[in-house]
């Protein structure tokens, strides 16, 4: 099975690196507008498989898209100095129109996942443009910031994160929305876990782990410049349930007809992800504060995806 990557940046190059180790693939075709970079990041990669699988890790061009089942689309344009972001919105949105139009000439059968940031309102551009069903444009979502939430509560907890089943909803930013009344570890709530292990959730310690999720980005940038390896190993993780049709829920975003009173919007909510995409939605017991908070990171993001031109 093939899959490709448009990007072959860090987080293109980071998702690569994982699925060739992990060996959910055969093959990995990397394409970038930088070629150079494209035929180094697959050569560093193959010195890497002998190790660990079979995976033939290749830079090429559109047309090696061929037959891909799954194309990440990591491609983007930076923001400039004094570039509003809208403005970066629009030029994304013009980088997409052609990168997309380019992989659907190749790969027409192929699912969509998109990384690129802001990741929800580039899935819900990325849905318009390419006229797919919307269970076959997947952006990954929040499925990071989940993986950071259970990260700390394990950490806390002093248990695996594998262990530990809580969900972050909403966008992949600063509205997101942290499922703690629906968080368990186990088969127990979280609260009476918590203070079963003698390790309770107090106010400090619920907004310790609110604030290292919420700003997991930041503290990474401000320390190596970007985030990859997380997002590199979330990207691996999607396409290995799509792949291999595995049915894993996981919190990845798409355009949703509703959620929380506002309609036709992307973003992250528990889904089921098998071979044919996003196969159901799992909306997920919430509180009152929860509940308002998903709809007003709904409202954000809508409002942002309907402002840019397409």
């Amino acid at each position: 099975m093939k899959v490709g990557i448009v990007g072959a940046g860090m987080v293109g190059s980071a998702a690569a690196y994982a699925m060739a180790l992990m060996g959910i693939t055969s093959e990995i075709v990397l394409v970038d507008m930088n070629e150079a970079l494209a035929v180094a990041q697959a050569e560093d990669i193959s010195h890497a498989v002998p190790f660990l699988s079979p995976t033939v890790a290749r830079a090429g061009h559109y047309v090696d898209l061929a037959e891909a089942r799954v194309v990440i689309i990591a491609a983007g344009v930076g923001q400039k100095p004094g570039e509003t972001r809208l403005e970066l919105l629009g030029r994304n949105a013009a980088v997409f129109r052609s990168v997309i139009a380019e992989v659907l000439k190749a790969a027409p059968n192929a699912i969509l996942l998109i990384a690129t940031n802001p990741v929800d309102v580039m899935t819900q551009i990325a849905t318009r443009l390419s006229g797919l069903a919307p269970e076959r444009v997947i952006g990954s979502g929040t499925i990071l910031d989940s993986a950071r939430f259970r990260s700390l509560l394990g950490r806390h907890l002093g248990m695996a994160p594998q262990s530990v089943h809580a969900y972050v909803l909403g966008e992949h930013g600063d509205s997101e929305v942290l499922g703690w009344s629906n968080a368990r570890a186990g088969s127990v709530s979280l609260l009476p876990l918590a203070e079963q292990l003698g390790r309770p959730i107090t106010d400090d310690i619920r907004k310790h782990i609110d604030d290292g999720v919420r700003n997991a980005a930041y503290k990474i940038i401000n320390g190596k410049g970007s985030t990859y390896y997380g997002i590199g190993a979330g990207l691996a993780r999607i396409v290995r349930a799509i792949l291999n049709d595995q049915r894993d829920v996981l919190s990845v975003s798409i355009v949703t007809a509703e959620v929380a009173g506002v309609q036709d919007v992307a973003l992250s909510l528990p889904r089921i992800v098998g071979s044919d995409g996003v196969l159901s939605d799992l909306l997920p017991d919430l509180d009152y504060d929860e509940r308002e908070a998903l709809h007003r990171s709904a409202s954000i993001l809508k409002e942002r995806a309907d402002s840019v031109p397409i």
